[in-house]
């Protein structure tokens, strides 16, 4: 992360992207607090269509990119995938097609973290 921008910063930055695109059902998953996590933490969101998370996964790098947030270091899956992952160190992004995201179900992978559902814009 960039000296200036904070993990909950971060956090929001990654949201709005995310909400820019009508991106749905975000959870954010605490793993700070697990020892053998890769990161700190999981943002998870899903669109309606393959162009959709794409579409998705590209307002969030362009917000935070525009509002001063962490570095991308990479992203995987970006056309026609329905799962797109994007590395901010601490934090990674992923962006799912709903039927892949309860296939993985990544949230339930992490039972000990701290989860916390982000409502709905509409």
């Amino acid at each position: 992360m960039t000296q200036s921008t904070s993990a909950p910063d971060m956090r929001e930055l990654i949201i709005e992207g995310i909400r820019d695109r009508k991106g749905r059902g975000i959870t954010v998953v605490d793993l700070s607090d697990i020892d053998s996590a890769a990161t700190g933490m999981f943002i998870i969101a899903e669109g309606t269509s393959t162009m959709h998370t794409a579409a998705i996964a590209d307002s969030v790098e362009e917000y935070v990119r525009k509002h001063g947030g962490s570095r991308l270091y990479g992203i995987d899956g970006e056309e026609g995938t329905d799962w797109v992952v994007m590395d901010y160190g601490d934090i990674w992004v992923h962006i799912f097609m709903p039927e892949t995201r309860q296939r993985y179900s990544l949230e339930d992978l992490w039972g000990d973290a701290v989860i916390t559902e982000i409502p709905d814009l509409d």
